[in-house]
């Protein structure tokens, strides 16, 4: 059986206010189109007459993820990428499976709360959480859980963005392709260009 304990974390860095959020719908439904070769910001909507009850749905999350990666954690996302009915809604929703251990670091940019205010300095926040807790991390902002139980793990996310997006921190700073220069990482985090190119070399896993 799965246990529910976390330590779950959020840090706090100096951000500029700024507003973002999914766009107000303006009508019943704006099912994804998922076939059009018409880009917008957003997804074009479906022709209303050939909707059907299949493009509200999605099963799966009952279904457990494979933790057995790097990072000891799976992540099963329901958005508008998936689940086509989301689309203008402003809302998906995620599984999280963790192995005892397991983590994830990352943030979402379009997703959570829709402020943001200028915090300094770097702050952390972190709380352990038990079965039926509730967390809220605010948009944009860096974030990890890790499951401290000795057994597996699953939360349930759910987010204020039909796409709210998802950076891996560590991926994305040292999986890049092509890579950073890595005079400008051993600057940013103080380390020695030898450390940067050994994490630079290193195979980056993702959970999503």
């Amino acid at each position: 059986m799965a246990s529910y304990v976390f330590a779950l974390v959020v840090l706090v860095l100096a951000s500029t206010q700024a507003f973002a959020t999914d766009p107000s719908q303006l009508q019943d439904f704006c099912v994804a189109d998922n076939t059009t070769n018409v880009f917008v910001n957003g997804v074009v909507c479906k022709n209303p007459a050939l909707v059907k009850a299949d493009d509200f749905f999605f099963s799966g999350l009952d279904k457990t993820g494979n933790t057995k990666n790097a990072l000891g954690s799976k992540v099963t996302a329901v958005n508008v990428n998936n689940l086509f009915g989301l689309n203008t809604l402003g809302i998906s929703l995620a599984r999280v499976d963790f192995a005892p251990m397991g983590s994830t670091l990352h943030t979402h940019t379009r997703g959570s709360t829709r402020r943001l205010r200028h915090l300094q300095p770097p702050k952390l926040f972190t709380k352990t959480l038990n079965k039926g807790d509730v967390f809220v991390f605010p948009q944009g902002l860096i974030h990890f859980q890790l499951n401290i139980g000795r057994e597996n793990a699953v939360a349930i996310a759910a987010l204020s963005s039909q796409n709210p997006g998802v950076i891996t921190v560590a991926n994305t700073v040292f999986g890049s392709n092509p890579a950073i220069n890595d005079d400008v990482l051993a600057k940013a985090f103080q380390v020695d260009k030898k450390v940067v190119d050994h994490l630079q070399s290193l195979f980056w896993t993702e959970n999503h």
